[in-house]
C-alpha cells in the first residue's frame, strides 16, 4: 500500500475495506417483492431467480451457488396454513430433493428465509441431514444476516 494511500485511510478520506468478489446466489421465493429486495442485496452478484419448485431444481440440479435462500410457501394457499397436502409445491420438496441428491450444492451456504418458522424448521433438519452447511432465518431478520455472511 501505497504512502498517500496510507495517509488518505489514516484521515478517513479511504477506507482500507476491500470489497468481496461476487458470489453466485441462489433464490427460490414467489413474492416478487422479495425478488427486487435481492436484487438489490446482491447487486453485482449473480443472481439467478425461481419461483417454483421444478424451476429450482432444473437450476440446483445445473449450477453450482455459494448461498441458496429457500422460502417455503410458494403458493398463496400456503400463507395461511401448513394443513395441506400440496407440500411437493413448497420449499420442502427442495430440501427432500437436495437431501437426496448429495453430489449437489454440498458448499452452498442454506438460508431458509420463510416467515413460516413451524414449516422452516423441518426444512432446516432435512438439509441437516445430509450435513448441509443450513439455518432459519426469519425474512425481517435476513438484511441482517446476509450483511454478517456476505459483506461487501
Amino acid at each position: 500500500m501505497s504512502f498517500f494511500r496510507n495517509l488518505l485511510i489514516r484521515f478517513g478520506v479511504s477506507e482500507a475495506a476491500a470489497g468481496r468478489t461476487p458470489i453466485s446466489v441462489f433464490l427460490l421465493d414467489d413474492d416478487e417483492r422479495r425478488h427486487r429486495w435481492f436484487e438489490r442485496r446482491f447487486e453485482g452478484d449473480d443472481l439467478t431467480i425461481t419461483e417454483t419448485v421444478e424451476e429450482a431444481k432444473r437450476s440446483l440440479a445445473a449450477e453450482s451457488f455459494d448461498a441458496i435462500f429457500l422460502d417455503h410457501d410458494l403458493l398463496p394457499e400456503h400463507y395461511k396454513s401448513n394443513d395441506h397436502n400440496d407440500y411437493h409445491n413448497t420449499g420442502y420438496a427442495i430440501a427432500e430433493w437436495l437431501n437426496e441428491r448429495d453430489d449437489l450444492q454440498r458448499a452452498a451456504t442454506i438460508i431458509v428465509h420463510t416467515r413460516n418458522a413451524d414449516a422452516a424448521i423441518p426444512m432446516v433438519r432435512k438439509l441437516r441431514e445430509s450435513g448441509r452447511n443450513v439455518e432459519y432465518c426469519a425474512f425481517p431478520m435476513l438484511d441482517l444476516k446476509i450483511k454478517n455472511y456476505w459483506k461487501r
